[in-house]
């Protein structure tokens, strides 16, 4: 029965939970009450960013949230609503419908449809090692990028100017000052509880704070605007209506930059809960989780999920130790669902919108920058232009992610096509190093050598052929060409063929080669191609050391 049971849990993660002794469900009811009292005014305030409903980012919290636990191997991990993700789905449909409409939430559903069976699929095939191709720079110039548009998205309703685009501020009425102190003190006093008191749930308490003062001021009937009616009771199940093969197409690049992006938020959340609890990080188990949690908010009426790495250091902060706590934290919102939706009726929307942008100010980090480029300019140029396309293609935004990949991998693919190939001398210290950038002198006058450092493949050894030809005619007196291979883990086809090419040339200039710290998976495919039969001409050392004994000893008579 234990043995069906471990192998259950591998795909339902949940079976591994420990039973919670009085002292742990303690802490788990803490922990998910403070998440609760979180999540609740984030989700209205990122469904408003994603153009939904603004009940529908309490329904993203609720079964998503419950869906996402069971099913990954991250346990802590909040699931719900997130700036980023919302900004995309706002992003992403703003050129296909109206904000709010019937069309815009089916469109946001099928989103979340979309995304959610991508990173199902990808976690059922094991794909999660795509997470590899998106380096730091790019996340980074995204993020800011992205940060910025958000901040931006929130600025007329922090300010007073709700409804109205920038342009039209110095035009337009004044801007109501009611609503300009609503969001600049929700941020005074958000600002303020992170610095002196990071425990107590400030979201909830200054949105509770902001109900009572807008109730007290009438500021509703004096219309002023509030978050108004929403729905009571749990989400209905939600089929959206079919959509042309144009609009499907229309929704695949946002889909896939959707699910990316999740990935990655859920990515920087996971890695922190696993170091933590000491287990490595299962990333194709939290792309099923995650995929799963999508389909379910989709099927909510709600927009894609993702897990947020501010919720989740709460969590891990409050206590959580498994995912008892994210159980406590649904059957909360459930609660809120059936009995407390008209408590947010007098909620400033300028209290939202102060939410958002201190949440995002938190992730607004220019110094990354400035550390890229002391690092990498190249990869700090990356980040650059991820970020300021991101900035200048919205609302497209993911193609300041395309931009800022395609750039990455074209500098990948640079470096692989020129590889670091020195001639080598043996430096003081005992090792060998480029005997030209070090002065040093030949490791004996009738030889060169040389060293690759990198694989050689199909993009890497063209250029070994041209430096051992250069090498030959800029040396003609040598006896003997030494190639230290210890860098060169892989040998593919290509690299064999130009391997059989190199000791060919080499033999036919009447040379020795010497091929030195061959490793295993290299030797073993020269060795199957018969690259390495012995003959006279060709010598094999294992080490270093071996190579350099030969090249000290005195020449056989």
């Amino acid at each position: 029965m234990a043995l069906n049971r471990a192998r259950l849990a591998i795909w339902l993660p949940f079976l591994g939970w420990p039973r919670p002794d009085r002292a742990t469900l303690r802490g788990e009811i803490m922990a998910g009450l403070t998440v609760a009292m979180l999540v609740l005014p984030q989700g209205v305030a990122y469904a408003a960013l994603a153009g939904m409903p603004l009940v529908t980012g309490i329904y993203a919290s609720f079964i998503p949230a419950l869906v996402g636990v069971l099913f990954s191997a991250s346990a802590r991990l909040s699931v719900g609503p997130t700036a980023l993700t919302s900004l995309l789905v706002g992003a992403s449909l703003g050129p296909l419908a109206v904000p709010g409409g019937a069309d815009w939430i089916s469109l946001a559903v099928w989103l979340a449809l979309m995304s959610g069976v991508l990173q199902l699929l990808m976690g059922v095939m094991r794909f999660g090692w795509l997470l590899k191709l998106v380096n730091s720079p790019v996340l980074i110039g995204f993020t800011q990028g992205a940060s910025v548009l958000i901040a931006l998205s929130q600025l007329p309703a922090l300010l007073g100017f709700t409804g109205r685009p920038m342009a039209q501020w110095l035009s337009g009425p004044p801007p109501d000052w009611t609503a300009m102190g609503f969001g600049l003190c929700t941020m005074a006093i958000l600002w303020t509880a992170k610095q002196r008191w990071p425990r107590m749930p400030a979201a909830m308490l200054v949105v509770g704070l902001g109900a009572v003062v807008s109730a007290a001021l009438g500021y509703a009937l004096r219309g002023g605007a509030v978050i108004g009616a929403l729905p009571t009771g749990l989400p209905a199940p939600y089929l959206p209506g079919a959509i042309s093969l144009t609009t499907f197409g229309a929704l695949l690049l946002p889909a896939l930059m959707v699910t990316l992006v999740s990935f990655l938020e859920t990515a920087s959340s996971a890695k922190v809960d696993n170091s933590r609890s000491g287990k490595l990080w299962n990333e194709n188990q939290d792309l099923i989780g995650q995929g799963l949690a999508k389909i379910a908010s989709g099927l909510c009426g709600a927009f894609p999920t993702s897990s947020s790495f501010s919720r989740s250091a709460i969590n891990l902060y409050a206590g959580a130790k498994t995912g008892w706590a994210t159980i406590v934290c649904v059957v909360l919102i459930g609660v809120a669902l059936l009995w407390l939706m008209p408590l947010l009726y007098h909620v400033p929307q300028a209290v939202l919108a102060g939410l958002v942008v201190t949440a995002i100010l938190g992730l607004v980090r220019p110094a990354a920058f400035v550390a890229l480029w002391r690092v990498s300019r190249i990869e700090a140029g990356t980040a650059m232009a991820t970020f300021a396309l991101t900035i200048a293609t919205a609302p497209a935004i993911y193609w300041g992610v395309l931009a800022g990949l395609a750039m990455s991998l074209s500098h990948y693919m640079y470096r692989h096509l020129h590889p670091r190939i020195i001639e080598v001398g043996l430096h003081p210290d005992g090792r060998l190093r480029d005997r030209h950038l070090w002065n040093l002198p030949p490791l004996r006058a009738d030889v060169c050598a040389l060293r690759m450092d990198a694989e050689l493949d199909f993009a890497s050894a063209s250029t070994l052929e041209r430096a051992v030809s250069e090498q030959l005619a800029a040396h003609p007196g040598i006896g003997t060409l030494c190639l230290f291979a210890q860098p060169i883990n892989r040998i593919d086809i290509t690299g064999a063929e130009v391997f059989g090419s190199i000791r060919q040339t080499v033999e036919s200039h009447g040379l020795s080669l010497w091929v030195i710290g061959l490793k295993l998976p290299a030797q073993t495919v020269l060795e199957k191609a018969g690259l390495l039969a012995p003959g006279p001409m060709l010598r094999v050392y294992g080490t270093d050391a071996e190579a350099l004994a030969a090249l000290a000893a005195p020449p056989e008579a």
